[in-house]
C-alpha cells in the first residue's frame, strides 16, 4: 500500500526532480506534489511525496527527517489526511460593506 509523506522546510531551490532523486534512496517514489504559491508561482517550501509501500515511507522518515539539505533541516513525516474546510460563505469583509 502506498503511503503519502509530508516533506517540509524545503529550500525554495528544491525541484520535484531533486526531491524525487533524494527520496528514491529510501524506495520507490510514486509521485511528488510540490506545493506552489498561487500568486507568485514559486514553491511554498513543502511537498507531498507518495512512496510505494509503508516500509519505504518509514525508511524515508528515518533517513531524511532532520537531515540538512541545502542548509535546511528537512521535516519528513506521514501526511495527515486533508481536513475538510467549510466553503467560503462570502466572509472576509470584501463585498460585505454597508455604506
Amino acid at each position: 500500500m502506498e503511503t503519502k509523506l509530508y516533506v517540509g522546510n524545503l529550500s525554495y531551490n528544491t525541484t520535484e526532480s531533486s526531491l524525487r532523486d533524494l527520496l528514491s534512496q529510501a524506495g520507490t517514489v510514486q509521485s511528488v506534489d510540490m506545493i506552489m504559491d498561487r500568486d507568485t508561482g514559486r514553491p511554498k517550501g513543502f511537498a507531498f511525496v507518495t512512496m510505494g509501500t509503508q516500509a519505504e515511507a518509514e525508511s524515508a522518515i528515518k533517513m531524511f527527517n532532520e537531515k540538512v539539505v541545502d542548509n535546511r533541516p528537512l521535516k519528513v513525516n506521514i501526511a495527515r489526511p486533508r481536513e475538510e474546510r467549510p466553503r467560503n460563505s462570502g466572509g472576509g469583509g470584501y463585498g460585505n460593506r454597508r455604506y
